[in-house]
């Protein structure tokens, strides 16, 4: 009886785990729904404003280029790995840290490099054996786009000023509520886009004011627009990792809590079987 007991406790433990991975899957399948139509809205504007931004740069003459186009040897390295506040979300939040690690192994060994950490998950982990500069665990609070500004302002004038030479964004890119790409995306200085020369001569445009204007003023914009985008890139990913993990976790909690009740049904089967045998034995024993 002791065995049934420790089963029926199981099952309802098991139960209880179940209903509650039940539960936050629904929630985050009903956030994951916003933060996919914002995501999906959002890209076509971003990409093309970055596309824009990197046609008319390289179409610059040399010794034009914006300060945040400033090439120069790279010593000092900024990474902004994004992560989540919150778990659960299978291995949403260690594919960051995976790739923070990575690429600081392989691409800037020899570097100083700092970070930036917009999540808490990445920060508890990361700041063991990065120098950490700052870090904002609040910004999913209220993903807008007026804080997210903000924090650009601040990357791009400690840019400006030289305290870093190379600003890298890592983050998860949403592909759908089962997969997320892990980013590592050059955010300063901005990369032109590579024109082959005949293409450089089909873009004969009027601009007014002038180009230089233009692209200064639309270089701050884009860039804001792409920590932003990568904010709720990796906004909606959470989501659906978390959504996806959670499915998972139900899944198998059914599975055990089946295997559970199978295994309680055969224990007190056997249990009644024992009974009734000590039972018919007694009596033939008492007939005797």
């Amino acid at each position: 009886m002791a065995n049934l007991k420790e089963l029926r406790s199981r099952i309802t433990s098991v139960s209880s785990t179940m209903q509650i991975t039940s539960a936050m899957k629904m929630v985050s399948a009903a956030k994951l729904s916003k933060a996919q139509d914002a995501i999906t809205a959002m890209r076509p504007y971003a990409d093309k404003l970055t596309e824009l931004l990197q046609g008319l740069s390289a179409t610059l003459s040399e010794g034009a280029n914006s300060k945040f186009a400033e090439d120069r040897e790279v010593q000092r390295v900024l990474i902004v790995p994004i992560s989540s506040n919150r778990g659960l979300a299978g291995a949403f939040n260690t594919n960051i840290i995976k790739g923070v690690k990575r690429i600081s192994a392989e691409q800037y060994a020899d570097k100083n490099i700092h970070l930036f950490t917009l999540g808490k998950k990445a920060d508890d982990i990361l700041k063991k054996t990065f120098t950490v500069d700052k870090n904002d665990n609040n910004i999913f609070d209220h993903l807008e786009y007026e804080p997210v500004a903000e924090i650009a302002e601040h990357i791009m004038a400690e840019f400006v000023e030289g305290k870093y030479d190379k600003v890298v964004l890592v983050y998860n890119s949403f592909k759908n509520a089962a997969t997320q790409i892990v980013m590592a995306e050059q955010f300063l200085p901005i990369v032109p886009m590579e024109t082959e020369e005949e293409e450089k001569g089909t873009l004969d445009y009027v601009f007014e004011p002038n180009k230089e204007e233009i692209i200064d003023e639309l270089i701050p914009k884009s860039l804001k627009m792409h920590l932003f985008k990568a904010l709720r890139d990796s906004f909606a990913s959470e989501h659906g990792a978390r959504m996806t993990a959670m499915h998972k976790a139900t899944d198998n909690a059914t599975e055990l809590r089946d295997s559970l009740k199978l295994s309680y049904n055969k224990a007190r089967q056997a249990s009644i079987t024992n009974e009734i045998l000590e039972i018919v034995g007694g009596a033939e024993a008492a007939n005797n």
